[in-house]
């Protein structure tokens, strides 16, 4: 027992921060990839296309948002209990989280349903992309169950330290996609062609595929029956209640997060001066999140490392521990600032638009590199305070930083009508804004009783 204790504590150095974060970032980069495969193939298909995909992708991230907050607030409670080395609770835990999970996955495909068609209906200005929207919306929400299962995979290997195995259902999940994307969407391989929804569509099943795949490795690999996973399936309410205690504030954050940028995209909708502006900042989600890859992996891995580090009594090293991890992500995000305005044509040319796509594209760009470096110390002191078990300051943190990003927007697209590269620079406003009050929370030192 000692040694199965032993193996699930963590050490404050450089190379376990990179044993963790590195297996992370390539998770993290295939449902990116799946973004962007869609939409690379969407762009050859119609910039139409390519428009209504930042509507429908936004929605759609919206409830992935969701489960990312459940899963990290189970990945915090799993490092805490490896950290203490109470591996008996490890199983308990995952169990309720998926029971949790399909509940959220029922309600998000109610709402698509009887929800989104209003909403939209209201908040679109054009009849033909609502049409498009719901129809696409309507087939991709049923990936959700899937995505949901996959995320809580992730967060029992991420939160016991076996992060090494997440690489392969990912890279299952996007092999799929991108075969999918191209025969459902342009009627290939022998496949009707469905156009639009031919995305939605791929996408379910690679979703599908990914959760199959990563469900094979902890069989086989001896995980399930190690943390003695679904040894009973009775509802456990006290374990549900800690879950959701910890849990909750995170899904709302991730939630409103995401909301926010469905308010922005809307924005855009109603008041482009560019025909392309739509098309734009679809793409700068894409390009955004592709390179924010390994901010978001060195982010997750301050959430599991601060927690399984308090675990083991050990609050002294948690700032020592955050600074590497800043350290190490400043690599990456910095890199990816030069890349971005050395190179940006090369790398919005793979959407296959035409010039003034381009020229409307190159202003955001140098916006998001500013953005991800402020995004990179903002992202790992916010999951920091998460680690520490503290959801619901993170919560309120997220709450203040998304309404001055929510109200910076309204004045800038909707009241004064600026172009779509001022309307991007609120990202400058919600991260340093996190950062802000991030790091003002841990300097206080409250979080060092914190027990979950």
């Amino acid at each position: 027992m000692a040694s199965e204790k032993n193996s699930l504590q963590l050490t404050v150095t450089n190379r376990q921060i990179l044993k963790i974060a590195l297996p992370i970032s390539l998770a993290i980069l295939v449902p990116q990839l799946n973004f962007i495969t869609n939409n690379i193939f969407l762009g050859h298909y119609s910039t139409e296309a390519l428009a209504v995909a930042s509507i429908t992708g936004v929605y759609y991230l919206i409830f992935a948002g969701i489960g990312y907050g459940l899963n990290n607030g189970l990945q915090a409670l799993i490092s805490r209990r490896a950290g203490e080395g109470r591996i008996n609770e490890i199983g308990k835990l995952f169990n309720q989280g998926v029971y949790i999970a399909m509940g959220i996955a029922v309600l998000g495909i109610l709402l698509t349903y009887y929800a989104a068609p209003v909403i939209l209906k209201y908040a679109l200005s054009s009849p033909e992309k609502y049409e498009q929207s719901i129809s696409f919306l309507k087939i991709r929400i049923w990936g959700l169950p899937f995505l949901y299962i996959f995320q809580m995979r992730n967060a029992l290997l991420v939160g016991t330290n076996q992060a090494r195995y997440l690489v392969i259902g990912s890279i299952a999940e996007t092999g799929t996609n991108i075969i999918l994307d191209y025969a459902l969407i342009f009627g290939k391989m022998g496949l009707p062609a469905f156009g639009f929804n031919g995305a939605a569509i791929a996408s379910v099943i690679a979703e599908f595929i990914g959760m199959l795949v990563i469900y094979l490795v902890i069989l086989f690999k001896g995980i399930s029956k190690r943390f003695s996973l679904f040894a009973t399936f009775r509802l456990d309410k006290k374990v549900m209640k800690l879950i959701l205690s910890m849990s909750s504030p995170l899904i709302f954050q991730h939630a409103i997060s995401i909301i926010s940028w469905e308010f922005f995209f809307i924005l855009i909708e109603r008041n482009q001066s560019n025909p392309y502006d739509l098309a734009v900042s679809n793409t700068m989600r894409n390009v955004f999140g592709f390179f924010g890859v390994f901010i978001w992996a060195f982010a997750a891995t301050a959430n599991t490392m601060v927690s399984n580090v308090m675990g083991q009594q050990r609050q002294p090293e948690v700032i020592k521990l955050v600074h590497k991890i800043i350290k190490l992500s400043l690599i990456g995000s910095i890199s990816a600032a030069v890349l971005l305005n050395l190179f940006p044509s090369v790398l919005l040319s793979v959407y296959g638009q035409p010039q003034e796509f381009l020229n409307a594209a190159i202003p955001v760009v140098r916006v998001i590199s500013i953005a991800m470096i402020f995004m990179t110390f903002a992202s790992v002191w916010l999951n920091a305070v998460t680690g520490t078990g503290n959801s619901r300051i993170t919560l309120l943190i997220e709450v203040v930083a998304i309404i001055f990003y929510c109200l910076y927007v309204y004045f800038i697209m909707e009241k004064w009508k600026m172009p779509v590269s001022y309307g991007w620079m609120a990202e400058w406003i919600y991260w340093l804004s996190l950062f802000a009050l991030s790091f003002l929370y841990m300097r206080t030192g409250r979080w060092k009783l914190k027990v979950i």
